[in-house]
């Protein structure tokens, strides 16, 4: 059977391994991104982030099986603002835009965070912020910050924010899920590797992976396909952490 699926992010990295793997299945695959998609949109623009889901629905009217939010910026980013606008608030934007689609079709949700989000030293401030949905607020506290906590903190916020939502959203007929990837081998990863400021701490945080590998953007895609699948009816406001054992190794006390 062929579902109707729309994505953020689709244009390189996980996401395009996603659309790839969705297209494969013989799956129709909408795609929202700054360049080579569907619907061109920058969820940076407030404005932008409706619009976008106004032209899935034209393109769509019957509705959507399922919606990926992949877009994503990385701590290298100048202003850290952009990391919050884009990772935090234009995912949970476009998420929101695209529920009366996903309500036509019972769809699901899958967001994709981080395996960042859980690490020590984010703060408490600005993720509240981003939680209250307070962008200005939240921007003006990020770019006060490191980029580790606009990174770190977008993808935290947007983790709990599935979770709080997720129970309601069942009910309703939408099942929600993240996905918590750990370093992946995609333009955004290679370009913060070329940072003078974050390259050296994603080298030794690469070393420490108990797989001994980086991730393969199609390793973190198979995940996104069992949360999108009828395998995973059952599976609701949970964190799929998909990090070759790394959140394990350094949390193991924490599920």
């Amino acid at each position: 059977m062929t579902n109707t699926f729309a994505m953020t992010g689709g244009a390189t990295g996980i996401g395009a391994a996603v659309k790839e793997k969705l297209r494969a299945e013989g799956h129709r695959v909408i795609v929202i991104d700054l360049k080579d998609a569907d619907v061109v949109a920058d969820l940076s623009k407030p404005q932008a982030r409706g619009k976008a889901l106004e032209q899935v629905a034209d393109l769509a009217p019957e509705g959507l099986d399922g919606f990926i939010a992949c877009a994503g910026l990385g701590p290298h980013v100048q202003p850290a603002s952009l990391i919050d606008r884009v990772n935090f608030f234009g995912a949970v934007a476009t998420i929101e835009a695209a529920m009366d689609l996903l309500k036509k079709k019972n769809g699901v949700v899958v967001a994709v965070g981080s395996n960042s989000s859980v690490l020590p030293g984010l703060d408490q401030n600005h993720v509240q912020a981003l939680l209250d949905g307070d962008e200005e607020r939240a921007c003006e506290l990020v770019d006060t910050l490191d980029g580790q906590n606009a990174y770190g903190g977008s993808k935290n916020a947007l983790t709990r924010w599935v979770r709080q939502q997720a129970p309601a959203l069942m009910k309703q007929g939408v099942r929600m899920n993240a996905v918590a990837p750990g370093m992946t081998t995609t333009p955004l990863t290679d370009r913060v590797f070329e940072d003078e400021t974050y390259g050296q701490a994603m080298r030794d945080f690469s070393q420490m992976i108990p797989c001994g590998e980086i991730a393969s953007p199609d390793m973190i895609a198979d995940a996104i396909l069992f949360l999108l699948s009828p395998a995973s009816r059952y599976v609701c406001g949970s964190v799929l952490f998909v990090d070759g054992g790394q959140d394990a190794l350094i949390r193991p006390d924490c599920y």
